[in-house]
């Protein structure tokens, strides 16, 4: 059974058709923001992969996506459903021959049947996904920190322009995200777990990028699990800590929550991909299509990530659901408390 939680005294400052117009205009506003901060073009993006290739997201390495059988595809006749396009869109960024300093993005939708149902967590998954491609050279914590307040910037100016067509908001994300790394979190706030230790930075800056997702830290846990064949997230960096991936976190204050709006970082690059099937003992995806291109050097260097549609939408709505502003699918517990407490879900 899904996991529901109704704020006390909730209650949605649009009605069901304002929201649906707000959702276009903050999807719209975001997306021009975010190309022209990143240099982005968009592209059409697949719903369906051809299994085997290595082109569908792992997520943290053992979600299983949905799947079945195309008669037509003769050899290649079995296919998956999207989790998200982490490296489909590497593999395009290479087939269309983009030059460094610029990139795609797509509206993907996914199914991960695996998601554990909540207040903030979907079968049905929205998100821009974006790739760039960059220099071998800006491998770095700096580049990292650069991308990110780009698109932090994005969201603000999204921020801006929605509460000045709707005056019922009020501007709350804070001035400038603040930078942190999960070994650092670990060290504040040793006692805590992971989700608390997030709650903690968040309710103190506001906003915060969290690095270094995936990777172990000193005491030999992980903050979170990330598949091994995207983000970097184990090469040492010259400020003591490893990892040039992470999570962009910011605090909702409807659900009183550090709410995940994007993962992102810079890819892994070959030797990065050989330590990390290492470490993940998933040394035999090296026999897919997508690895034997990027262990023979085909593949470009990109930094991406994915930015939640629905979640920047709830969040900036002051949503408590995300059942308000996606058409999902939920149970029947789910359905009646927030009809109970006049939640309407589409």
């Amino acid at each position: 059974m899904a996991k529901i939680f109704i704020p006390n005294g909730y209650k949605s400052k649009l009605d069901v058709w304002q929201t649906e117009r707000a959702i276009k205009f903050i999807k719209d506003t975001f997306q021009q923001h975010l190309s022209a901060e990143l240099k982005l073009r968009r592209v059409t993006a697949p719903l369906v992969v051809v299994s085997g290739m290595g082109l569908n997201d792992n997520l943290s390495g053992v979600e299983a996506p949905v799947s079945f059988k195309v008669d037509d595809l003769g050899e290649h006749s079995t296919v998956e459903i999207v989790q998200s396009l982490a490296k489909w869109k590497r593999y395009t960024l290479w087939r269309h021959k983009i030059e460094p300093g610029k990139g795609i993005y797509t509206d993907m939708n996914a199914l991960r049947p695996c998601e554990e149902l909540d207040n903030i967590h979907s079968v049905y998954v929205d998100q821009w996904d974006w790739e760039k491609v960059m220099l071998t050279s800006q491998r770095s914590v700096e580049y990292l920190r650069e991308t990110v307040r780009a698109i932090y910037k994005a969201l603000k100016h999204t921020e801006y322009l929605l509460c000045e067509q709707y005056p019922v908001f009020e501007p709350f994300l804070v001035p400038d995200i603040k930078f942190l790394h999960a070994e650092e979190l670990r060290r504040m706030y040793p006692d805590l777990s992971p989700k608390e230790r997030e709650y903690k930075a968040v309710k103190k800056y506001g906003a915060v990028f969290l690095r270094g997702i995936g990777g172990a830290s000193s005491d030999g846990t992980k903050h979170d699990t990330r598949s091994s064949d995207y983000d970097d997230w184990s090469t040492p960096t010259n400020d003591g800590f490893e990892g040039l991936n992470g999570d962009i976190l910011i605090y909702n204050p409807v659900l009183d929550s550090a709410f995940e709006i994007s993962s992102m970082g810079i890819r892994v690059d070959k030797e990065a991909l050989e330590r990390q099937l290492e470490i993940s003992g998933t040394q035999e995806r090296k026999k897919l299509m997508f690895h034997k291109l990027l262990l023979n050097g085909s593949l470009p260097q990109t930094i991406g990530g994915g930015i939640g549609q629905s979640r920047l939408c709830m969040l900036l709505m002051g949503k408590c659901h995300i059942g308000e502003v996606q058409s999902g699918i939920w149970d029947d517990n789910t359905r009646a408390v927030c009809e109970d407490a006049g939640v309407y879900l589409l």
